[in-house]
Order: structure tokens, then C-alpha cells, then sequence
């Protein structure tokens, strides 16, 4: 019953963690500006700065792996990049030492979790008094409260780990390679249990200074605890967006690369401490852990930072969207052609994009055509929302960058048929682009039905199914047909399509007016309308493109 108990706490320690990593984020999503996100942007605005915030947070709070959550949940809600996050991370694990320092010098260890229950109760309130408007705000301090509650709960879900418990790691002492693996394994683990490098820091300092652990012994568990550390960055990235999975990835990667530089170059490293801490190492092997804890994750730093482009591409590679997952941020960086480089490379470049984009368009469209003709509540309904909002949002990054590179693009040295096929790109940017703001506005208008408690009539809703169905295989069509020219009976096709979607357009303006001469309700149909002429545009914007591609080539 003792281990059945432990692993139900367990699973609900890391169920108030994960809880509480979510909150976080949707609570900042939902309070923070522009303001914030420039305050932000500046604070992580170069690499260095961005080291220096993290250290400075991680200081205040005394945890790295607080702080590396809270980066995750950042880059999950869109406030930091990948790029941006990594140099917060670094910083952490320079901060994230200052506690070491403060055991092996004055013995004290402030512990940040006791504020979880009073923040939570502060949150609660500013959501539950509806008047004041703070409830974004409230939901990010109660996401914080149970992100520390949940981590506090994690660290006391086993039996207590303490000098007494593992005195038993002194065997392993004085035994070459093998003891340093030991150690790093015995730190890693023990770290990962109590869920605070800082606080099995503290552990190895105590059995230190016990004359318990030798200092090469020490030293290994040390560098254990850092990859232990990483547990938390982990278990916050389950289910997130892919940047802040390749944000937790970036803490793994930092950590383990460096332990095993540390652990190769071990006996060099413990020279460089003895330097810095003259002396007799068994008269201050306290301060020896503490400097030896700040050198490594100091000089990780300097060997990382000039790396951090390369590192965010690594994490790129190794960890891809999942399917029917957007990026957050769409880049599409034009570069300058080399001397042999062939400027017709660029253009098939740009055509592997629009084809992107022409996808995120249809399956915003298939999205939207799924969530009609069933019965939806209002949760279900916002989820779909905010996932077209996403989507939306990316098409909208897409026209910017896409548009950029084909103007670079047309200064290349190409062929004027080619040039003008560029021409014909930027339209069909543009046309794509209007057809996902046409979607979404759609979206916007259901989910305003809902809010307003707008009662549309038994068969609207069967109307507009075969109606979106019709845009829907339209674009199908076009997403066929994007990169090569459309032939004279392709473009007959398209002119179908058309006129089947002006005809449906006209029979439901026709019944709509009808039942608002019989009296039916004046903004239900009005709505109702809006979205009949949003779903129109899309099939214009759809035609406007089949004849781009007929002038094509």
C-alpha cells in the first residue's frame, strides 16, 4: 500500500505541475500586450541579455528548474523564441549556483515553494471578482502557485533523501572512471527525485563536509545533478507547442553535452578549482563544490553562447511538428546568392512555400468544414477558434516573408518569363491570404452565434454544409494545380465551381430574406448572411487564383 500510495502521489505531483505549466501559459497569452512582449523581447534581445535574465530570475527564485519551466511556458505562449529562450536557459544554470554558495558559506537555503498556496489563493481571487478584469492575471499567478506546489509535492512524493540516507555512496569512492560515472549517475538520480539540483547540491555538500564523499566524488555527483535537472524542463514540455519542446530539448542537450565535456576533462577541471580555491581541499571542500557547481556551469556558457544559432538548428532537426502542427513563427530568409549559384533555385524555393501555404489554407478550410453539421459546445467551439486564430496568424507571417523573398527574388538575373510568373506568385500570396482571413471570420461569426445564444433555424446549418463542401473541393482543385499552369478546360473547371458557388450564394440570400419579411430574428440572419458573403469570398479568391495560374508559364 506504502508504494501504491507514493505513485498516486507522484501522479498527482505531476499533475498539479503540468496543470499549472498550462494555466501559466494560457494566463499569459491572455495578459500579455505588446508592452510585455517588447519588455521581453528586450530583456532576451541578444544573447548576452538573455543570459543575464536568466541568471538574475533564477537567482530571485532559486531554482533553475522553476525558471526553465517558466521559459518553456514563455516560448509555449509566443513571448520567446526559441532562439531567445536559449540564452534565458544558460543563464539559469549560472544562477542556479548561488545556492550552493549559500549552504557552504552561511548554511541557509530559502525555500520559494512556501508562497505557492498564498499565490494561488491571490489568483483565485483576482478571477474570481469579475469586476476588476485581472482574470488573465489571475490565472498566470495561479498557474505559477501550482507550478512551485507542484514541484514542492514532487521533491516530498518519496521517502525523505538526506546526508543519512545515502551515506552509503562513500564505498564508491576512490575507484578511477568507475567512481565518476557512479557519481554521476548517484547526482543525476538523486536530483531527479527531489526534483532541486540546488537542494541535492546542498545533499552532496552536506556528505562533503561529513568527510563522507571524497572531493572527485563530489564533484562527479555535481555534474549529475545538472543532468538531473532537466526532469522538470521535460515533463513541462508534455504536450506543448514544438518550440517549447525544443526549448526543454536545448536544456538537455546544455546540460548532458556539458557533463560529459566536464566528466572527459574532470581531473583538468578540479585543477582550475583549486586555483581559484587556494588551500587544502579538505579545509574548504564546501566552497571547493560551491566553485567547482559555478566553473562548469559558467564555462558551458562560453563554450555554448557563440553557438546558439547552430544549437536552435539542431533542435529543429531532431525534433519536427507533428502532424497537423504549425510552427509559432514562419521565417523564410532570402540570403545572397553565391557566384555559381543558380537564381533559378530561389524560385523553386518559393514554389515549395506557396505550396506550404496553399496546405495551411485548405486545412484551415477543412477544419472549418469539419466543426459544421455537428452539435458543438462552447469549449469544443473556442478550441477551433483558437486553433484557426493560430492558423490565421502563420498565413499572415507567410504573406510577409513569401512576398519579401519573391521581390528579392525578381532581382536576380532571370528570364522575363520567369519574372513574370514571380508576378503571378505575389497575387496568389495575396489571394491565399484573403481566403484564410474569409475562413477565420467565419469561425468568428459561429463562435458570436454561441456567445449571443443566436438561434439559426433547423436546416441553416444543413444548407451551408454543401456550400462550404463546394469551396472546400474548390480548393482542392487549386492546391493540385499551384505550381504548374492551369490549361483552358482547367480554367472551365474553376469558372464551375464559380458559378455553383454564386448560385448557392443566391438561394441562401433568397430564403434568409424571405424569413426576415415572415419576422424571424433580425441579427441571427444578418449573421447568418455575413457568413453566406465570407464563404463567397473564398470561392472569388479561389477563382482569382485559377485564372493567375491560366496567365502563368
Amino acid at each position: 500500500m506504502a508504494v501504491v500510495s507514493i505513485v498516486f502521489q507522484i501522479i498527482g505531483s505531476l499533475g498539479f505541475l503540468l496543470y499549472g505549466m498550462k494555466m501559466l501559459s494560457d494566463g499569459i497569452q491572455k495578459t500579455a500586450g505588446e508592452k510585455l512582449h517588447k519588455v521581453l523581447g528586450y530583456m532576451t534581445g541578444n544573447r548576452f541579455l538573455a543570459v543575464l535574465t536568466g541568471l538574475i530570475i533564477t537567482m530571485i527564485i532559486q531554482s533553475s528548474s522553476a525558471t526553465t519551466v517558466m521559459v518553456v511556458s514563455f516560448v509555449n505562449a509566443g513571448l520567446l523564441t526559441l532562439t531567445q529562450s536559449i540564452g534565458v536557459i544558460f543563464g539559469a544554470n549560472i544562477g542556479t549556483t548561488i545556492t550552493a554558495w549559500i549552504v557552504s558559506l552561511i548554511g541557509f537555503n530559502f525555500n520559494l515553494t512556501a508562497f505557492a498556496v498564498p499565490a494561488f489563493g491571490l489568483g483565485f481571487l483576482l478571477t474570481f471578482v469579475r469586476s476588476w478584469k485581472k482574470q488573465g492575471l489571475g490565472e498566470t499567478i495561479m498557474g505559477f502557485g501550482l507550478l512551485f506546489l507542484g514541484l514542492d509535492m514532487l521533491s516530498h512524493s518519496l521517502p525523505a533523501i538526506d546526508a543519512d540516507t545515502i551515506s552509503f555512496l562513500s564505498a564508491f569512492t576512490d575507484r578511477g572512471a568507475l567512481s565518476t560515472l557512479i557519481g554521476i549517475f548517484a547526482g543525476c538520480l538523486i536530483t531527479v527525485i527531489i526534483h532541486s539540483s540546488s537542494a541535492s547540491t546542498a545533499i552532496i555538500i552536506t556528505l562533503a563536509f561529513r568527510g563522507l564523499l571524497s572531493w572527485e566524488f563530489s564533484a562527479a555527483m555535481v555534474l549529475g545533478s545538472n543532468v538531473g535537472t532537466t526532469i522538470d524542463a521535460v515533463l513541462a514540455s508534455i504536450g506543448t507547442k514544438v518550440n517549447a519542446r525544443r526549448a526543454a530539448l536545448v536544456h538537455v542537450l546544455f546540460n548532458v553535452i556539458g557533463t560529459i565535456l566536464a566528466a572527459i576533462f574532470l581531473r583538468p577541471l578540479l585543477m582550475l578549482v583549486d586555483v581559484l580555491i587556494p588551500g587544502p581541499v579538505d579545509a574548504a571542500i564546501t566552497t571547493h563544490i560551491a566553485m567547482l557547481h559555478t566553473v562548469f556551469n559558467v564555462l558551458c556558457t562560453i563554450l555554448f553562447l557563440p553557438f546558439v544559432k547552430q544549437l536552435a538548428a539542431l533542435t529543429e532537426r531532431i525534433i519536427k511538428p507533428e502532424v497537423n502542427e504549425t510552427p509559432e513563427v514562419y521565417r523564410l530568409d532570402f540570403g545572397s546568392p553565391g557566384i555559381k549559384e543558380n537564381a533559378e533555385s530561389y524560385i523553386i524555393r518559393a514554389e515549395k512555400e506557396l505550396s506550404d501555404m496553399t496546405d495551411v489554407a485548405t486545412r484551415m478550410v477543412d477544419i472549418l468544414t469539419s466543426s459544421l453539421g455537428t452539435d458543438k459546445d462552447t469549449q469544443s467551439t473556442i478550441s477551433q477558434l483558437s486553433k484557426l486564430a493560430e492558423l490565421e496568424e502563420y498565413t499572415d507571417q507567410m504573406q510577409e516573408e513569401l512576398s519579401k523573398f519573391l521581390l528579392s527574388s525578381s532581382e536576380l538575373p532571370l528570364s522575363d518569363r520567369t519574372k513574370k510568373n514571380i508576378t503571378v506568385m505575389l497575387h496568389i500570396v495575396d489571394d491565399i491570404e484573403s481566403i484564410t482571413d474569409s475562413c477565420y471570420s467565419v469561425a468568428l461569426l459561429l463562435n458570436r452565434s454561441i456567445e449571443k445564444k443566436m438561434k439559426f433555424q433547423n436546416d441553416d446549418i444543413d444548407r451551408l454544409c454543401p456550400y462550404i463542401n463546394l469551396v472546400q473541393r474548390f480548393l482542392a482543385f487549386i492546391k493540385k494545380h499551384i505550381n504548374s499552369h492551369l490549361s483552358s478546360e482547367g480554367l472551365v473547371t474553376a469558372r464551375n465551381f464559380e458559378d455553383e458557388i454564386d448560385r448557392f450564394r443566391r438561394n441562401l440570400k433568397k430564403v434568409a430574406r424571405k424569413r426576415l419579411k415572415a419576422g424571424a430574428d433580425v441579427k441571427a440572419e444578418l449573421l447568418y448572411l455575413d457568413i453566406v458573403r465570407h464563404i463567397e469570398r473564398m470561392g472569388d479568391h479561389a477563382f482569382d487564383i485559377a485564372e493567375s495560374l491560366a496567365h502563368s508559364r
